[in-house]
């Protein structure tokens, strides 16, 4: 019965043993017997027993339950680091702690964090799930994103780690990127769509719908549809917009080809083409520039067919005048290339098959359409030929001027621009030169030209060859003139010195002739005389020479006669000054006596020196 320990047992042992002698004390009063005493001193004892027996009982029951308690929250501790792949190093310090209930108040704290850290990882992983099951629905097409996910989400609480929260969440991040890029391209093949709609002139919201209900609303906080489908039915639309803007494009462009030749045979004025400037500017643009609103639209190929169908019935009505135009204008291309145009469409056959209904004034028109394409070829292979003679022109015209020049007996006067005149007479000079060489180059051209196209090199309708050799045998024929000129004037000459050496020679002032023009010379515009042209005189006394531009001027195709002068010999009188000579003619030559030398055909009378007969005939 006595119990050891503590100061507070020993006052309860002092307690207890002042109150059995206080209860002995009170039994020897009453007078209780030894048997009674002990008696009741062992209901006392049992009594006692049964109170430290109970009291051992509910220690041993509450010891039992702080072991469970701490076994549990253990266990759960355990179980929560296992699950979060946390490790915990001060629970298993506490573990070596003696009180159970130090070891319950150590564990409960870190339970109650694991527990909140539990939650919230559990939700971090219901949220991570949730995005990535929206977004897979999205991608797939089974959900919209503003609908909320019905199905509850199902964490496995077994394994919460931060490796496999990060494993979920870079799935979220791939998943993200790739709703973003889907988005990106939806949105960009929206936009292609309502280009080419814009374009077409297409209701842009009904055409998106036909893919998908998601895409025509495009306001804030609408779902945008990025599945596979709908990817796929924006790319089958855009091909099938390209597809029709593409035949749109050739249409318009045939109907806008037609307008331009309508208009360019009609001579449409401009307030009637400028209707249809939106839609001319596409004749000249590649496919894919061409983005103006509604260009491309039915109505505006429709006013455009309309408008080729209104001009096409105008243009039957005023197909003769076309036809005549057309004429005119073939005619233009061949008489600047010099070639004959055909004459099976000339303008009086061409009006009368079409007054007589023989021929179709489309086809005819066609037909000289055909012929002025085929002029301008051939004119343009002509062209290096015609450029040639273009240079041999300009020489022989520099030829003439030049002789002109030389038959000036003023040509050397100081007179103003005189200088200018020399000049060009020495640049003309250099150029004659060559006109043997520009010829022969010329004729190996045309030769050459001949045998690659194996037919003649015609101009006016005469060969050119043939133009060529003419004009170089009167380029010979003139210059043998030239020479026996030469030669008749030094005989001249010499006849004239006998004659002066037999009757003598006394030169006479002349009248300055310095007001009165010279014949066959005109006054430029500075001041300057120059050369006009005139027939050959005798002191020229050679025939023409025939170019492509003296014979161009006749129509019939015949070169023009070469005019010669008689070239007989001429007879040189010298007079003494006493001599007279009267003329008739004026005043001016009355009463004159001077000495002349007068150029003479033979056998005509003059006054002889010898015997002053008038009649005598030299």
């Amino acid at each position: 019965m006595q119990v050891l320990g503590s100061p507070r047992s020993l006052l309860m042992n002092t307690s207890c043993g002042a109150l059995l002698r206080e209860l002995q004390q009170i039994w020897d009063e009453i007078g209780e017997s030894e048997s009674d005493k002990d008696r009741m001193l062992l209901e006392l004892e049992k009594e006692c027993l049964d109170v430290y027996r109970r009291k051992v009982d509910e220690a041993s029951n509450t010891k039992a339950r702080l072991h469970h308690s701490v076994a549990v929250k253990e266990a759960e501790l355990a179980a929560l680091v296992a699950a979060m792949g946390e490790l915990n190093n001060q629970t298993q310090a506490d573990k070596r702690l003696s009180s159970l209930k130090e070891q319950l108040a150590s564990v409960t704290p870190l339970l109650e964090d694991l527990r909140v850290k539990k939650g919230e990882r559990i939700k971090q992983f219901a949220d991570t799930k949730a995005q990535i099951e929206k977004i897979n629905g999205e991608i797939s097409g089974y959900c919209h994103s503003n609908e909320p996910v019905v199905n509850q989400i199902n964490v496995d609480e077994h394994d919460l780690s931060l490796r496999k929260l990060n494993e979920y969440q870079a799935h979220l991040r791939s998943l993200q990127r790739e709703k973003s890029d889907r988005l990106h391209k939806v949105l960009e093949y929206v936009n292609e769509v309502h280009g080419l709609c814009g374009v077409l002139g297409l209701d842009f919201g009904k055409t998106v719908s036909e893919v998908h209900p998601s895409l025509g609303n495009t306001g804030p906080g609408n779902f945008t549809n990025i599945s596979n489908y709908t990817l796929d039915g924006l790319a089958q639309t855009i091909l099938k917009l390209k597809l029709e803007k593409k035949d749109r494009v050739q249409k318009l462009k045939d109907i806008v080809a037609s307008l331009f030749e309508l208009w360019s045979l009609m001579d449409s004025p401009e307030e009637e083409t400028s209707r249809f400037e939106r839609v001319t500017c596409i004749l000249g643009s590649l496919e894919q520039d061409i983005t103006d609103a509604g260009v491309l639209s039915h109505e505006m190929i429709e006013q455009a067919a309309e408008e080729v169908e209104r001009l096409t019935k105008l243009k039957a009505s005023r197909m003769k005048e076309l036809v005549s135009k057309k004429r005119l204008e073939l005619e233009e291309v061949c008489r600047a290339a010099h070639i004959e145009p055909d004459t099976s469409t000339a303008l009086e056959k061409s009006n009368a098959l079409i007054d007589s209904g023989i021929v179709d004034p489309s086809e005819l028109l066609a037909s000289i359409e055909a012929q002025i394409v085929k002029a301008k070829e051939e004119s343009m292979s002509r062209k290096e030929i015609m450029d040639r003679i273009d240079k041999w022109l300009a020489a022989s015209e520099e030829e003439r001027w030049l002789e002109e020049y030389n038959q000036d007996d003023n040509r050397y006067s100081a007179g103003r621009g005189a200088h200018i005149n020399l000049k060009r007479a020495e640049r003309a000079r250099v150029t004659v030169n060559k006109i043997s060489g520009i010829v022969d180059n010329l004729m190996n051209k045309t030769f050459a030209w001949e045998e690659e196209r194996n037919m003649p090199f015609l101009y006016d309708g005469v060969r050119l060859v043939a133009i060529l050799e003419k004009y170089k045998l009167t380029r010979q024929q003139k210059e043998e003139e030239k020479k026996r000129f030469r030669d008749q004037k030094k005989l001249q000459d010499i006849l004239l010195t006998e004659r002066e050496s037999i009757y003598g020679s006394k030169p006479s002032p002349k009248r300055s002739n310095s007001l009165k023009k010279p014949n066959g010379v005109r006054m430029n515009g500075n001041g300057s005389m120059t050369p006009t042209p005139r027939r050959l005189s005798v002191g020229s006394a050679t025939p023409e020479l025939l170019t492509p531009r003296s014979h161009s001027g006749r129509q019939n195709g015949y070169f023009k006669q070469m005019r010669r002068l008689s070239t007989a010999p001429l007879n040189f009188v010298a007079l003494q000054k006493e001599d007279t000579i009267s003329f008739a003619s004026g005043p001016e030559t009355s009463g004159r006596q001077d000495s002349y030398i007068i150029l003479m055909c033979p056998g005509t009378y003059m006054w002889c020196p010898g015997c002053r007969n008038k009649h005598h005939m030299i």
